[in-house]
């Protein structure tokens, strides 16, 4: 742990924490600042590697240099002491001896910890085993270190404090630091790539006052000058398409793109894109563009050799040599499926295909989304090196233009590696008529409920009045391109400071950081800790895990008797009964003594729904009716919380019983909802990535609100995804039960 052995004030606590700050203290009082305004450095480790790499054993310079760095080691013997200095470049050791040092010097060897910044400046030696060295004639600190390192053997491992905790995980983990120089080099690589064929760089606007480019669900602001909202921007393909209307003929924008979406091991609701569009081109063109800067990222970020370029993802070999294969996605689902299916192939028959591979299906789709389900959930996986997919139909692609020889295909592909997509192409739409038309059709779907759909934008059908060529255009997902040369598992690998929810912080964790007076008045710990992130829910969170043993003031029979009392439905009774096998299920998880509580708050969270139906006294009536039959009040309330979004006057969830509740309700019913479409009717063969389709239809059970499940996940400090596997594993878990009982 800390390097110092000779401390003489012994502080009064054993918390690693504490003696470093009485370290600095000391320092302080001994006249030592320990974060000095100025430093100077005039070399770095490597440098120093290589220039003296033919210095002989026990032999010395006169050589003067001033490194800085972070202390990694450090051990002191007698008059002698060795410290690893840790910089940008690599490591180094520090030789010191009590004679080269002034007094002060070396007297501020026994205030050091693993972890502070030092700096020192002295001669180049090699030692008589050969360590190349420096050897101090002056040592300062630069910065004092408070909080320890993680344990030198075991590092930091953990993924979640490794994510938030990024500037850790850099120290610790040189790996980590490599991954983040290849992504500068690899954006960087792009930059001069693109410039060297002819494209321009623009920037377009983070903010968009009608939404467009993508259908995607938008992070929303409001704009206080304007007085209205806008939207933060979810793609850049207006903008930079008004540009080739204005003659720019080859443009392309890196940036942040926004989507108010799920998180998961390929998305994060801040990523950044790549978008180019080159006029008089056309997917051809834009397949050239993508092989010529793919294949130039291996051979200069992964050292491959040009006509070998072979680069390994997560234990794949992937072979971008030669040209690559182009397929059309038919052809892809055809092996796939194991015969041949396409436009033209009955559907019934890619109706019988689905239901065999257990794909679950609608009345209103063609042919076109039939084929597409069958390629996106059993062909895609298969792809391993780079493949543009082709010829999607036209009903998955309502923004492309359409193939001459075939209107019900359309001129876009996707490429694949690895059975994930890096890169989507159109040939671009330019027909003003065409374009208004499609808006009107996004619109209309805005109107049945789908918060994804664009906005119509009468400025972009303007400027495609004024005529804009044929052109080709492309999107790369930057992240994902550096994923894959980075052999990253997950798009947080790549990104420095990826979004995680909420951390829980304490008081006493903000008091600690605290020092024991300011020069100016200071908030107290208490409007600190108000102040901090989730603060208040850290808060309710503590008190109600001293909460006492609940009370509902009824038998399970009673409860269960008043259900069907003011139910005849079935399917609300059935349903009361799968939100009380939820609660009970996640009782056992969080509040083992009270799952009979629990259960009963989920058999009648909806008793008032089936006799009253009305949105915003839904629950109030129903209160009423629990503790007419001598429920408690507390049995009330937290049935009441799951309506709080509707009727303000309601109590919020605040318990974690009230915010399972909360994000169950919804949930389980879209589950159940997408449940009946599956052949085999059964939540047990039941998968994430099919609830993330129904979630994104908001066509499908429309009547399930997705801002609710949203702020369900939300209320439970999870991702959605994280959210949608435990409900539906709680669903599996008690799907035996549901069935005993219906």
């Amino acid at each position: 742990m800390a390097a110092n052995s000779e401390n003489t004030s012994a502080p009064a606590t054993n918390d690693e924490r504490a003696q470093r700050r009485l370290r600095r203290q000391a320092l302080i009082d001994a006249g030592v600042n320990p974060y000095p305004v100025h430093s100077s450095v005039t070399a770095h480790a490597a440098e120093l590697e290589e220039r003296y790499a033919e210095l002989a054993d026990g032999e010395c310079t006169e050589d003067v240099y001033s490194l800085a760095g972070r202390i990694r080691a450090f051990r002191k013997q007698g008059k002698i002491a060795f410290i690893v200095l840790e910089d940008v470049s690599g490591s180094i050791q520090l030789f010191c001896r009590v004679n080269d040092l002034p007094e002060e010097d070396w007297a501020l060897l026994s205030s050091l910890d693993l972890g502070d910044i030092v700096g020192a400046t002295g001669t180049v030696i090699r030692t008589k085993r050969g360590q190349l060295s420096l050897a101090p004639t002056h040592l300062e600190i630069l910065s004092k270190s408070l909080r320890p390192l993680p344990e030198k053997f075991h590092g930091l491992t953990d993924r979640e404090v490794r994510y938030r905790q990024r500037y850790v995980d850099l120290i610790m983990n040189a790996d980590v630091r490599d991954t983040f120089r290849k992504r500068s080099q690899i954006i960087s690589l792009i930059r001069r790539y693109m410039e060297a064929d002819g494209y321009m760089e623009v920037e377009t606007p983070m903010m968009h006052a009608i939404l467009g480019g993508a259908n995607a669900k938008p992070f929303v602001t409001h704009f206080n000058a304007l007085d209205r909202d806008f939207y933060l921007r979810i793609a850049t393909e207006l903008p930079l398409k008004r540009c080739i209307v204005g003659g720019l003929e080859r443009v392309f924008e890196i940036g942040r793109q926004f989507r108010n979406e799920g998180m998961d091991l390929t998305h994060n609701p801040e990523f950044t894109s790549m978008e180019a569009y080159c006029a008089y081109s056309d997917l051809e063109g834009m397949k050239a563009l993508t092989e010529g800067l793919f294949k130039t990222i291996a051979r200069e970020v992964c050292g491959c050799e040009e006509g070998h370029e072979v680069i390994e993802y997560q234990g794949q070999a992937v072979d971008m040599s030669g040209t690559w294969e182009a397929i059309p996605l038919s052809e892809v689902a055809s092996r796939a499926v194991g015969e041949h299916v396409d436009m033209d192939t009955p559907i019934e028959r890619l109706r019988e295909l689905c239901e065999k591979h257990d794909i679950e299906w609608q009345e209103n789709w063609g042919a076109g989304k039939l084929v597409f389900e069958l390629y996106d959930e059993l062909g895609e996986a298969t792809l391993v090196n780079p493949t543009f997919v082709c010829d999607y139909p036209e009903e998955v692609s309502p923004l492309s233009k359409r193939k001459d020889e075939d209107p019900r295909l359309t001129e876009r592909f996707e490429l694949v590696i690895c059975g994930h997509e890096y890169a989507n192409a159109f040939t671009e739409l330019n027909d003003p008529v065409d374009q208004a038309g499609r808006f009107a059709e996004q619109v209309a779907a805005k109107g049945f409920g789908d918060d994804e759909a664009m906005g119509y934008d009468y400025d972009y059908v303007r400027a495609l009045e004024y005529g804009m060529p044929p052109a080709g255009g492309i999107g790369y997902g930057i992240d994902r391109m550096i994923m894959l040369f980075c052999d990253a598992p997950a798009i947080r690998d790549v990104l420095l400071f990826p979004q995680m929810k909420p951390e829980v912080i304490t008081r006493a964790d903000i008091a600690s950081q605290l020092p024991e007076s300011t020069d100016n008045a200071a908030a107290s710990v208490d409007a600190l800790a108000d102040d901090a992130e989730n603060g208040a829910a850290n808060e309710a969170a503590a008190a109600h895990a001293e909460a006492p043993a609940l009370e509902a003031g009824l038998t399970r029979d009673a409860a269960f008797d008043l259900l069907k009392q003011y139910n005849e439905d079935p399917f609300h009774i059935a349903h009361g009964e799968t939100l009380e096998g939820l609660m009970r299920y996640y009782a056992a998880k969080y509040d083992p003594e009270n799952v009979e509580f629990w259960g009963q708050v989920g058999l009648l969270h909806d008793l008032d729904w089936e006799k009253f139906q009305d949105a915003v006294q839904h629950t109030v009536k129903g209160a009423e009716l629990i503790e007419a039959a001598g429920g408690t009040k507390e049995l009330a309330r937290a049935i009441q919380t799951h309506n709080s979004d509707n009727n303000p006057d309601l109590p919020a969830p605040s318990s974690k019983m009230e915010c399972v509740l909360f994000a169950c309700d919804e949930l389980s019913g879209l589950i159940q909802a997408a449940v009946l479409m599956r052949p085999s009717k059964s939540v047990m063969d039941f998968e994430v990535k099919s609830l993330k389709k129904k979630f994104k239809d908001k066509k499908f059970a429309a009547g399930c609100d997705r801002d609710v499940i949203r702020r369900g996940a939300e209320l439970n400090g999870m991702e959605l995804d994280e959210l949608f596997a435990s409900v539906i594993d709680a669903m599996k878990a008690i799907q035996p039960t549901c069935d005993a009982v219906n």
